[in-house]
């Protein structure tokens, strides 16, 4: 029946819109999934999750990125548990800025394989960044990528133990063509606690661009490198204070940026240092971000970050909190040299139902 079904429907979609053939490679995959399980005494799961975002930058140090980001994105996947380890996962993930046409913006696949134990997690395919990568500081990883890129395209490992974790990631951001450029991000991440019932703790963020132009020649482009890295000492007070948390990190900052060029001179080390503080009680909280040091130019970091010396106060008000559903809001204060005006309000409705069990043909191994 389903190659009845994909003869008769597959010519009509070839002549329609890339987004129309995604959602049927995506629906056919769905059914192999189903078919999948029933056959091997399987389990199918499904998810829904996504968010409505308004965030509205008002910058004079950064014109070009003083604009207004409205929107909203769902994600919907299936995924087949061969048992309690090993996951297939297939669906979709869609952007729709409001008022733009066509409706959505773009939907991006979703399709990897997991397998995840109390120690290790791996990753493989388009799998989400929210809950892997989410916690990056924003000088490595700007906070637009929830909107227009939430899907990491490559692998992820993880280990956990008693002492912390460490991740490790690769991110193929574009395939070389003619005119297309070979890029792709890998990173390193990790929190360490020398004594799992203390404050103090040991983080650090890495995260390399490798840019290598496309396959045709351009005159005068070379390859280039750029990455950029962090390492933080904390302390952890949570719930041994008035807050219900409350952490402060201090540490070091350093990009590398090198154009691959005959006589180049190397990488430029550009070095500064990093101080934060986070609290929260009941429905507030917020966040105080300080940096001092060189500019910095990292790719896919915040560009207040090339300034010498700047300051960010995050005020959180989360206004409602259900099991599924937070509504939140975020007055955020930028502060750098000759601009202590520049703000920016954000409010988000995130929704996530979970996991739950679709259809079960037997028992589990």
């Amino acid at each position: 029946m389903l190659a009845d079904v994909t003869a008769g429907v597959l010519p009509l979609l070839l002549n329609n819109k890339p987004m129309i053939k995604k959602i049927y490679l995506i629906t056919v995959f769905a059914i192999m999934l189903v078919n999948a399980a029933r056959a091997q005494q399987n389990s199918v799961d499904i998810h829904f999750n996504g968010f409505s975002f308004v965030d509205n930058r008002e910058y004079r140090a950064f014109t070009e990125r003083s604009r207004s980001y409205l929107g909203a994105r769902t994600a919907l996947d299936l995924g087949l548990n061969l048992d309690s380890l090993n996951h297939f996962v297939v669906g979709i993930n869609g952007i729709h800025e409001f008022g733009a046409r066509p409706y959505f913006l773009k939907v991006d696949p979703v399709a990897y394989y997991k397998f995840e134990s109390s120690k290790w997690l791996f990753n493989a395919g388009m799998f989400p960044r929210a809950g892997l990568l989410d916690n990056y500081p924003r000088a490595l990883l700007n906070d637009t990528l929830r909107y227009f890129r939430p899907n990491v395209e490559g692998l992820l490992a993880r280990v956990q133990g008693e002492f912390g974790y460490e991740t490790f990631w690769l991110d193929w951001v574009s395939r070389q063509t003619a005119t297309d450029r070979e890029q792709f991000l890998f990173g390193a991440s990790g929190k360490y606690k020398p004594n799992p019932f203390g404050k103090f703790y040991i983080s650090h963020y890495f995260v390399m661009l490798h840019d290598a132009g496309p396959s045709v020649a351009i005159p005068g482009d070379h390859i280039r490198d750029n990455a950029a890295g962090q390492l933080r000492l904390g302390l952890d007070f949570s719930h041994k204070t008035m807050f219900d948390s409350l952490s402060v990190e201090a540490g070091g900052m350093i990009s590398l940026e090198r154009v691959r060029v005959s006589g180049g001179g190397g990488f430029h080390k550009p070095l500064g240092v990093v101080a934060s503080v986070y609290a929260s009680k009941g429905r507030f909280a917020f966040f105080d971000e300080f940096y001092k040091g060189q500019g910095h130019y990292v790719n896919y970091g915040d560009s207040f970050y090339e300034k010498k010396i700047y300051n960010r106060l995050d005020i959180i008000y989360s206004p409602f909190i259900f099991k599924h559903l937070k509504g939140q809001f975020v007055l955020s204060l930028h502060q750098s040299p000759g601009q202590l005006t520049d703000n920016q309000q954000v409010f988000r409705i995130v929704y996530d139902l979970g996991r739950k069990k679709l259809v079960r043909f037997g028992n589990d191994d």
